[in-house]
């Protein structure tokens, strides 16, 4: 979007700021500012809008700007460390409800996307909404073998429109990256880029089809969560048929007790749930509010969720997966040093922290909530204050980690309605240590070796002219190391270690490329999995030796 064509949409942003009287962003903003001076044009506000708060009136703004503005002040919701409280409240009450388009144009979209009349693709189909969003509408429909299904269809023009908010907000996040003093911390293109990816992945239902099919593979005879059936014959990128479902909205705490919902083991569920999606998926569902939550009542005292709308699902980086379990096992064990250590050493603060103060810092934010009872501990409020404390030592905001900040703060606050006495820490931290050493254990490792062996098969033949060539270079001084002054400085530290690992390294490298070897080479050995058992005791005992010079460092 070019600035002369952002001018009409800037100034009905601004148009809204005022009519709703958020007078303090108005004057905060320097792009904004000039029209303080047209206020008076806007005349005295109705008394119930005055008497509104300064988030309700934020919230009900971003509303009325439209679809992309909600999804912004949802994920604004989650970073309590950059706004007041009163304003994060509100944001996370934000609801992506619009008035329902006419039925007969959402009629007329099933049958371009699917190439059929809508009577020979459905026995039924309502042209009345279930249910109306600013990206698409749910329809009830019939199969002709007589199942119940529901059909979401995207709202005309939506692609369109979502394209020039989110050009638009580049535009306004080059202005912060200008102006705003902590613009590199904030990072504000990296969080509209988030921001773009997620809507564009919703307006794409067949990739939200996918999203459904994994998740419910993942939760295959879970008595723990459902997931409904995609229908893919019915199913296009404008177009989602899946099975209906019927249940109990999760908040709905009225009809879960006169359903004899067991809520407290419930409550234990979604926590499980949670950490279960995250550490061993790597696949979560990253829009748990309520309104995509349902209980199925069939079994009162072990009640299953039901999942609904797969449009956002969250996965991470393998390192930051790594880092993010690390911190969440060092924060359950109350261990301040190892998390000041991870954090310095996943990048999310500078190197040149000083280790022990943002150990004290972390100590005096958490001591004072480790002295309540364990029930009585928010894990979303004890990481606000974190954030909040390592935002003075330069921590960088991790776009890749607001889905999650997000869904942690929704899953918290819905285990908190069911059962306001949950322990989160207790139910949380048996689940991420047994998922985290099936993930790390010796049989994930066997796993990933059996895996890796044929690409280490693959490239075994140009070894050993690669180390003939490495060496060649060597020797004749043609290898040049780089030295900053920070590996100066650390580089005594760090000899001893070193020393440490090179016997288990080298041995550890030898017994590796040794199983390598065996697996190419010996054909007349018992085998066991598909692999030599020699190659098997080889590898076995290589990462034995990798593992020590690991612990040594």
């Amino acid at each position: 979007m070019t600035p002369l064509t952002s001018v009409p949409r800037l100034v009905g942003i601004a148009r809204v700021l005022l009519r709703y009287r958020l007078d303090e962003m108005v004057e905060a903003t320097h792009l904004f500012r000039p029209l303080r001076w047209i206020r008076p044009l806007f005349g005295r506000p109705p008394a119930d809008l005055a008497a509104l708060s300064r988030g309700a009136r934020l919230r009900l703004a971003l509303a009325e700007l439209g679809p992309i503005f909600v999804k912004f002040g949802q994920i604004l919701s989650t970073r309590r460390d950059l706004l007041p409280a009163d304003i994060a409240d509100e944001l996370v009450l934000l609801q992506d409800q619009v008035p329902p388009y006419p039925g007969a144009i959402a009629r007329a979209a099933v049958e371009s996307s699917l190439g059929a009349p809508v009577a020979t693709l459905y026995a039924r189909f309502d042209e009345a909404p279930l249910a109306s969003a600013s990206i698409a509408q749910v329809h009830a429909a019939q199969l002709h073998d007589g199942r119940e299904v529901v059909v979401k269809v995207l709202r005309p023009g939506v692609g369109d429109r979502i394209a020039r908010d989110v050009s638009l907000l580049e535009d306004l996040a080059g202005l912060v990256e200008r102006f705003h003093p902590n613009a590199s911390k904030i990072r504000p293109r990296d969080v509209v880029a988030e921001i773009e990816t997620t809507l564009v992945n919703e307006l794409d239902l067949q990739r939200e089809g996918a999203n459904a099919s994994l998740l419910r593979r993942n939760f295959k005879n879970s008595p723990d969560l459902y997931v409904p059936e995609v229908h893919w014959s019915h199913t296009r990128e404008t177009v989602l048929t899946m099975e209906r479902v019927r249940g109990i909205p999760v908040d709905d705490i009225a009809a879960l007790d006169a359903a004899g919902i067991d809520r407290v083991r419930l409550a234990e569920k979604g926590v499980q749930i949670f950490y279960t999606q995250v550490f061993r998926d790597n696949f979560f569902h990253a829009d748990a509010h309520a309104g995509n939550i349902w209980v199925d009542p069939a079994n009162p005292r072990e009640p299953r969720f039901i999942a609904l709308d797969f449009g956002i699902m969250g996965s991470l980086p393998e390192a930051d997966q790594y880092w993010l379990a690390e911190n969440f096992i060092a924060l359950f064990n109350q261990d301040y040093a190892q998390i000041a250590r991870l954090h310095v050493a996943a990048g999310w603060m500078p190197s040149t922290t000083r280790i022990e103060e943002l150990e004290a810092a972390t100590r005096a934010v958490c001591e004072p909530y480790f002295t309540r009872p364990l029930s009585e501990i928010s894990l979303a409020e004890v990481l606000v204050k974190l954030f909040q404390t390592a935002r003075r030592y330069e921590l960088t905001l991790q776009p890749q980690l607001i889905l999650l900040q997000k869904t942690l703060l929704n899953i918290e606050g819905i285990g908190r309605q069911l059962h306001p006495r949950i322990d989160i820490w207790a139910v949380a931290k048996p689940v991420l240590e047994r998922v985290w050493r099936e993930r790390r254990g010796p049989k994930a490792i066997l796993k990933s070796l059996r895996r890796r062996i044929p690409e280490w098969l693959a490239a075994a033949p140009d070894m050993p002219q690669l180390l003939h060539d490495y060496l060649q270079k060597a020797s004749s001084g043609g290898i040049q190391m780089r030295v900053h002054s920070e590996d100066l400085r650390n580089l005594h530290a760090d000899a001893s270690a070193s020393r440490a690992q090179i016997v288990p390294l080298a041995l550890g490298a030898t017994l590796i490329l040794s199983a390598v070897l065996l697996y190419a080479l010996d054909a007349t050995v018992a085998r066991f999995a598909g692999v030599p058992f020699t190659a098997w005791l080889a590898a076995i005992a290589g990462t034995a030796c990798f593992w020590l010079a690991n612990r040594r460092s």
